[in-house]
């Protein structure tokens, strides 16, 4: 046990913490010269996702040795909608690696998961990446780290934390920064990061005398030996064929038979045939466990404590899609292969919940965030799903007087000094209250207190008032009382009003009312929106609408057409668009948008119902 460290690798979104877990990996000679792996960048981020939106989705385990030293390690998500996968994660180690961009600065994120840390007493070592940038400012970077800490109540010990000054894209680490990169430090490598792990962080806290007991921190799955239980063993040992038990939340007690033991060398999941306190292992044999629940060796053991995560905040529907194209370019349609989809989605995410409604072909499934229910629905297309998912709304609550709370969050937001008029009026526009200011050379950091509901879709208002150099975060703060009406659509749409191919003549008058969605050919249907009225009022029109030919018509008449290109819409951009009247169709091939009501007479019928 002495000669084994855990370790979580924290970080904002895109200060280098993937980068870095791959250098570590590299260099402590975990890939052999012949493996392809040693060559691909991010190899921590496996999904396809990851490796498109350049974030880390999934809470990911690797191991590699230096010297004689066993070092797991956990690399954490750094979006807030993941939030659910750090918090599980802390639990197996002892100590975390911040990584901090020596340029930007600890961001919101950064402070997310750090407080986490630190309240589980996890002995942190300071990372300053990307030190060799033109523009790198470690030391005024350090004293903003340190400020953190004391912010986030360190304690002594953990405020006393060593520096390391790194460049994960070059490959080295130094305990000491002259101002530019050495060639005694370029040939040091990581070794100065390596040392500092094995000499600050302690080694892991369990019981080697103790009977055996496991918590759950996440799962996996076989098609072999089914579903794998990922945890550190905080007692006592466990061989392969020992009897076990799984101790449930509701006190329920599962026996089974320990069928394999799963260690990790770099990413590769290697079979071991025994394990020890305060190594994390992932171990075979009970098919019903959950994260957070404790594998012990007798049923009269008593559970081992899990720390409970914040609260879903957004709840949005996911639907059997009935549009008229349905079935026509999925697999997976039918409300039970969703509903199973959903339910497997649930056991290995536990911020996740998936809740049956009124209706047999309707999921309400409630999450951290927008961009985590996106990310599922995109995972699912991918998959060959076809679906409908509602517009984000937040879960309200009650407080004893009987009134009305919604979620509020700390909203971060880094924007160039010319942008900063346009963009305090949209946080103003979203009920949002700037707290504090604080003017750099050219750029500014607001701090600002928002419902949840007022950032929905404001990061593509960001992108498009700054031109893409805005950067944002946010973390959930708490329960407020709600802030009156948001209004986040200033425009109505162009709805269509019959079904068939677009042409090229109907979407040359459609383009005069606004911005199109489609693009000649695209087969549409009664219902679907098919681009932005340029009035604040939905407006029917006939995008199949062919031209009518005549034996008098001249031959040059109608040639010369100029059409705009369409505005494609994105998952995440679709959902925060939808108004509460309308759906997003998501199917392998395609993203539509549609009014849940698809006949233009009965939409009205209903409107002026509601409205009476």
């Amino acid at each position: 046990m002495e000669k084994i460290r855990n370790i979580a690798i924290i970080a904002h979104v895109d200060h280098g913490k993937t980068t870095m877990v791959d250098q570590l990996l590299r260099q402590s000679g975990t890939f052999r010269a012949n493996q392809a792996q040693a060559s691909t960048e991010r190899v921590m981020d496996s999904m396809d996702l990851e490796r498109e939106k350049g974030i880390t989705i999934k809470a990911k385990n690797a191991a590699f040795q230096y010297k004689d030293y066993h070092i797991n390690i956990v690399d954490t998500p750094g979006h807030a909608d993941f939030g659910g996968e750090v918090e599980r994660s802390l639990k197996m180690v002892d100590g975390v690696l911040l990584v901090v961009d020596s340029t930007d600065g600890p961001q919101a994120q950064t402070k997310f998961v750090l407080k986490k840390a630190l309240a589980i007493g996890a002995r942190p070592i300071v990372v300053l990446n990307k030190v060799d940038r033109e523009n790198s400012r470690p030391n005024v970077v350090l004293d903003m780290v340190f400020e953190l800490f004391l912010e986030l109540n360190a304690t002594d010990e953990q405020l006393d934390f060593p520096i390391v000054y790194a460049s994960g894209k070059v490959g080295f680490a130094s305990k000491t920064w002259p101002g530019h990169l050495t060639e005694e430090i370029r040939n040091g490598g990581m070794t100065a990061l390596y040392d500092t792990i094995v000499e600050k962080i302690a080694p892991p806290v369990a019981n080697p005398d103790k009977h055996f007991e496991l918590l759950v921190a996440n799962l996996d799955y076989s098609e072999y030996v089914g579903r794998i239980a990922i945890g550190k063993i905080y007692g006592g040992s466990v061989k392969v064929g020992d009897p076990m038990v799984c101790l449930h939340k509701d006190g329920r007690k599962t026996k089974g038979k320990v069928t394999q033991i799963m260690s990790h060398a770099g990413l590769a999941k290697i079979e071991i045939p025994e394990a020890f306190a305060g190594n994390i292992v992932g171990i075979a044999g009970i098919d019903e466990v959950y994260i957070g629940e404790t594998i012990t060796d007798k049923e009269d053991r008593t559970a081992l404590e899990f720390v409970d995560i914040d609260p879903p905040t957004i709840n949005m529907q996911i639907l059997v899609n009935d549009s008229p194209l349905a079935g026509k370019e999925g697999k997976f349609l039918t409300a039970r292969h969703i509903r199973d989809r959903l339910i497997k989605e649930t056991r290995t995410n536990v911020s996740l919940i998936v809740k049956d409604t009124d209706s047999a072909a309707a999921y309400q499934v409630s999450a951290r965030g927008e961009m985590q229910i996106a990310v599922l629905v995109e995972q699912m297309r991918r998959e060959g799903f076809e679906l409908m998912v509602s517009r984000p709304e937040v879960i309200y609550r009650k407080d004893e007087k009987g009134d009305t709370l919604e979620p509020i969050e700390n909203l971060y937001v880094d924007i160039p000094q010319e942008n900063l008029g346009d963009v305090l009026q949209a946080i103003a526009a979203r009920k949002g209250e700037v707290t504090d200011m604080k003017h750099a050379t050219k750029t500014v950091l607001v701090e600002a207190v928002i419902p949840t509901r007022g950032l929905i879709g404001f990061e593509t208002d960001l992108v498009n008032l700054t031109r893409g150099t805005g950067i944002m975060s946010h973390i959930f703060k708490e329960y407020g009382p709600k802030r009156g009406e948001i209004v986040t659509r200033q425009n109505g749409v162009l709805v269509s009003m019959e079904g068939g191919e677009a042409t090229g003549f109907a979407i040359n008058n459609i383009q005069e009312r606004g911005i199109l969605f489609v693009a000649p050919g695209e087969e549409c249907y009664e219902g679907m929106i098919v681009g932005e009225n340029s009035r604040p009022d939905d407006m029917a029109v006939n995008p199949c609408k062919a031209k009518a030919l005549t034996n008098m018509r001249s031959q040059g008449d109608g040639k010369g057409i100029q059409l705009q290109a369409p505005r494609v819409l994105t998952l995440e951009r679709s959902l925060e668009y939808i108004a509460a009247d309308e759906y997003v169709e998501a199917t392998p091939t395609k993203l539509r948008i549609r009014k849940k009501i698809l006949n233009e007479d009965q939409r009205r019928r209903t409107a002026k119902q509601s409205a009476s």
